[in-house]
């Protein structure tokens, strides 16, 4: 049940929005969108019969521009119930900024799970040439190099959305976010669908009901997660977890539902409000 808590970082990185000045949704080669989302937690199914329930909700703040790089802002408080009074309560925090270019990232992970000491993660990335050197001061000072072809969150789903205007349908990328420990790598999968009508809502949120998104395209896109160093050692094959979601050409991803193979959790917006933004000097 920890996955619920730790990958959600994943979950909201591919939650952001695109956005340009006065904030008005632009084309994803723009900039990004400012904004703040609410998204609400339902169970959707238990496949091993290993949660009765489960509710929460995730506050996300996106913020930056091209020039000052962008901050992402999250919280989620999630409850899973297990049945016979086994109830797990996590209250998840981060902090992360990222450079336009994708070549600096800096974080802050914060995980209590119920009354238990909070296990905290600070660090940053620096890209230098062929590869990225990390150095952590939580939860214990380390440095170290990673593979030059990782990318960093925000690089990630620019890369989708590009993959998805060209009309790909399969991309492998592998993205480097902070989560875990501060050490863990993924390799991901995303598979592209074709883009969807935007009449062809299938049920109403505040993104579908935005005037400036509901000119935009969309598709269905599945992102698997994958232990990197499990697939190098043993050729792991088997996602950690997978999401699917609905993916705006700005970068706004509605309908989440995030599957960590014993159970199924879906993310509805509840919420969406875009931020004034600074532009560029």
């Amino acid at each position: 049940m920890v996955h619920l808590f730790r990958t959600s970082l994943g979950v909201m990185t591919l939650a952001a929005a695109a956005f340009g000045p006065g904030g008005v949704a632009q084309a994803a080669n723009g900039p990004f969108l400012a904004h703040q989302a609410l998204y609400d937690l339902s169970l959707v199914k238990s496949r091993s019969n290993s949660v009765n329930s489960a509710r929460g909700r995730i506050l996300y703040n996106f913020t930056g521009s091209s020039c000052e790089g962008y901050t992402s802002e999250f919280r989620q408080v999630s409850e899973l119930d297990s049945g016979e009074g086994k109830v797990t309560l996590s209250d998840l925090r981060s902090n992360s900024w990222e450079d336009a270019a994708g070549k600096s990232y800096r974080f802050k992970i914060e995980t209590r799970m119920n009354e238990a000491d909070a296990g905290r993660v600070d660090g940053s990335a620096e890209r230098d040439g062929d590869h990225i050197n990390v150095k952590l001061k939580l939860p214990a000072p380390k440095t170290f190099t990673l593979d030059g072809q990782i990318v960093f969150p925000t690089e990630q789903i620019q890369r989708i959305i590009a993959a998805a205007r060209d009309g790909k349908s399969l991309l492998e990328l592998s993205v480097y976010d902070g989560s875990d420990d501060g050490q863990k790598v993924y390799n991901t999968l995303t598979v592209i669908g074709q883009p969807i009508a935007a009449e062809r809502a299938t049920s109403s949120d505040p993104s579908t009901a935005d005037e400036h998104m509901k000119s935009l395209k969309r598709w269905p896109v599945t992102v698997s997660y994958f232990d990197r160093q499990s697939q190098q050692k043993e050729g792991e094959q088997t996602p950690v977890y997978a999401m699917a979601f609905e993916l705006y050409e700005n970068g706004v991803s509605r309908q989440l539902v995030l599957d960590y193979n014993d159970f199924v959790i879906s993310g509805a917006m509840g919420k969406f409000d875009i931020k004034d933004s600074k532009p560029c000097n």
